[in-house]
């Protein structure tokens, strides 16, 4: 089944340790996500000091971290594992 996730948004987080998070997507699918890998370049790599990781919030569509930084939800989901 081909799922669109063209205008996919996160509508829920659960952080469960390190840089792993699960995200609920409006799509009713819940992905976990180990964030660690993304976090690449730029101002991405200040968010591997753990104290500034879990400083993030939810946006109407995605997560946002204190400095700005932010992935697109459908990029996230690709990127996530299916919680049963």
């Amino acid at each position: 089944m081909m799922v669109d996730i063209d205008l996919i948004r996160i509508v829920d987080v659960d952080y469960i340790k390190d840089y792993t998070m699960d995200l609920k997507f409006s799509n009713g699918e819940t992905r976990r996500i180990d964030f660690l890998p993304l976090l690449k370049g730029n101002k991405r790599e200040e968010l591997k000091d753990m104290n500034k990781f879990i400083q993030f919030g939810l946006t109407h569509w995605t997560l946002e971290w204190y400095n700005g930084i932010d992935f697109a939800p459908d990029f996230l989901y690709k990127q996530g594992e299916k919680v049963a």
